[in-house]
């Protein structure tokens, strides 16, 4: 794991806080910018429009009450007038007013915090009910008892009047009554009602609005000191996550500039589950996949200049001889012209397999995937190896069933998988002499097998049997580029199929893969 230098930490740590371009940087000025965007909405809204905002709404209320008694005045069928010490008393009189506080009770109409005031065609107080303490329209008023009709200021003052006045040559009217920057103000709505049979009546309800503008500048006063504490909390807990926030990616950078100067050991320690996890998950595995990369160059270059440096030496030393010493004798320079044949056929071979593995692992090479019968390849295939198998005295068995059995992939691929495997076998045959190609079902799928019975694999070699020029501890000294695994691992990865080997010492091996069986139209 990643262990930070003190010296390393602090220059780190200096340039995270202090370069504007930084991600943390970035993230603590979005954060303390987001956070002072909400702080200036909620002052914009508790202290510029709560008082608009309340006083749309007590608006509407005092509009839907007033609406209500002005409807029910236009329904009643007997005289308002002669209803006296009604509205909101024990004991209403007449079945208007009875009606009147049946719709109060059912939350139609509210008494509490409010002054009510019904007057006739002649602008004279018919009734009305007053909770409010005190009230502008009627000022003289001391209690909250129902009002009578008599001629009193408090009933018939030059202030409710004129709105009576206004409200019925309006017809509705909306205001504000009180001077600004007043303690109290109150809002006023007016309407005119129209009984057919009794008159025009002015309803006009109106309540106080001086809490909500002490409340408004209560807020005001409160939000400068509200706004430092939270942009102060906000700068440090943006402090604070952003730290937490980039560790990871800083670690990431570290490991990744390490990695850089070719130190392909870093790994970065994975404490999340999130996306940041993730990210150290998949850096870590490209880590060990560069590493495992960068090792198989190191091979290849090795290999390579080994495989390459035997062949043109033993080409340039019988071309020398040839030149220097056997010109006149035509059997030795026969021989020895034999021996160059042969090591440049050698050397062809492992160039033409790294060009191979190069263009599969590359992706140069796709398959041409076309629907043709697996079990003729491996017929064609196995005939192919009956001369050699009686060059060299041993046994190549076919095991086949009657059907065909077609599949969809490259059959020039496929084939060279098949020499591949069965070359592989013919190089590790048992006392027996005998190697096995196989082709049958399982589990809804085709598998190919290439067995022998041969000194077997050991497990701890299993893993990298496929890996590029790799070969076991027996193989060395064998003919062969070391590439024919790796090839025919190539081919298989880039059609998708499954492959591994079975193998147990001193009894042989058993190297398979598996495809899809395309099934019949019929």
């Amino acid at each position: 794991m990643i262990k930070f230098h003190p010296k390393e930490r602090l220059t780190q740590m200096k340039d995270r806080l202090f370069s504007s371009s930084s991600l943390r940087c970035r993230l603590m000025l979005f954060l303390c910018t987001a956070c002072g965007a909400v702080l200036l909405l909620v002052w914009l809204v508790t202290t510029q429009l709560i008082q608009p905002l309340y006083n749309y709404r007590i608006k509407t209320q005092l509009t839907r009450q007033a609406a209500t008694l002005v409807q029910m005045i236009e329904q009643s069928d007997e005289p308002i007038s002669t209803q006296l010490f009604a509205l909101a008393a024990p004991q209403p009189n007449g079945s208007f007013w009875k009606k009147v506080n049946e719709a109060a009770q059912q939350g139609k109409l509210d008494f509490s915090e409010v002054c009510i005031d019904v007057a006739d065609a002649n602008h004279r107080y018919v009734n009305g009910v007053d909770t409010l303490h005190p009230c502008l329209l009627h000022p003289d008023e001391s209690g909250t008892i129902p009002f009578s009709n008599q001629e009193q200021k408090s009933t018939n003052g030059d202030a409710i009047t004129a709105l009576r006045i206004w409200t019925a040559k309006e017809g509705r009217i909306v205001t504000t009554i009180g001077a600004t920057g007043a303690t109290v103000q109150q809002m006023v709505v007016g309407m005119v009602a129209h009984n057919p049979e009794y008159g025009d009546y002015t309803v006009i309800f109106s309540t106080s609005l001086a809490r909500i503008q002490e409340a408004g500048q209560v807020l005001y006063q409160m939000m400068p000191l509200i706004f430092l504490i939270l942009m102060i909390g906000s700068a440090v807990a943006s402090w604070l996550f952003s730290n937490w926030f980039t560790r990871p990616l800083t670690q990431l950078s570290l490991a990744a500039r390490r990695m850089a100067e070719g130190d392909y050991s870093t790994r970065v320690q994975v404490n999340q589950e999130d996306e940041l996890g993730r990210l150290a998950e998949d850096f870590n595995y490209m880590a060990s996949e560069v590493g495992r990369t960068a090792q198989l160059q190191r091979d290849l270059i090795a290999n390579v200049s080994h495989d390459l440096r035997t062949p043109l030496t033993l080409i340039r030393g019988y071309a020398e001889t040839v030149r220097d010493l056997t010109g006149d004798d035509a059997q030795k320079r026969t021989q020895q012209l034999d021996i160059i044949v042969d090591e440049t056929n050698r050397l062809s071979s492992l160039v033409n397999s790294v060009m191979e593995l190069s263009k599969v692992s590359s992706g140069t090479d796709k398959p041409n995937r076309i629907e043709f019968d697996m079990s003729q390849l491996c017929e064609e295939v196995a005939q192919r190896y009956q001369a050699v198998c009686q060059r060299q005295g041993c046994k190549l068995e076919l095991e086949l069933d009657d059907q065909p059995h077609l599949v969809y992939a490259d059959p020039a691929m496929m084939e060279r998988v098949l020499h591949n495997l069965l070359g592989n076998a013919l190089q590790h045959l048992g006392e027996d002499n005998l190697f096995i190609l196989r082709l049958r079902k399982q589990d809804d799928r085709l598998r190919v097998e290439v067995e022998d019975h041969g000194p077997g694999i050991a497990k701890e070699e299993l893993p990298s049997l496929f890996d590029r020029y790799y070969r076991s501890r027996k193989d060395q000294g064998k003919p062969g580029t070391g590439l024919g695994l790796s090839i025919t691992k190539a081919i298989l990865q880039s059609h998708g199929f499954h492959f591994g080997v079975n193998s147990t010492l001193g009894k042989g091996s058993c190297f398979w893969f598996e495809l899809d069986e395309v099934k019949s139209k019929e």
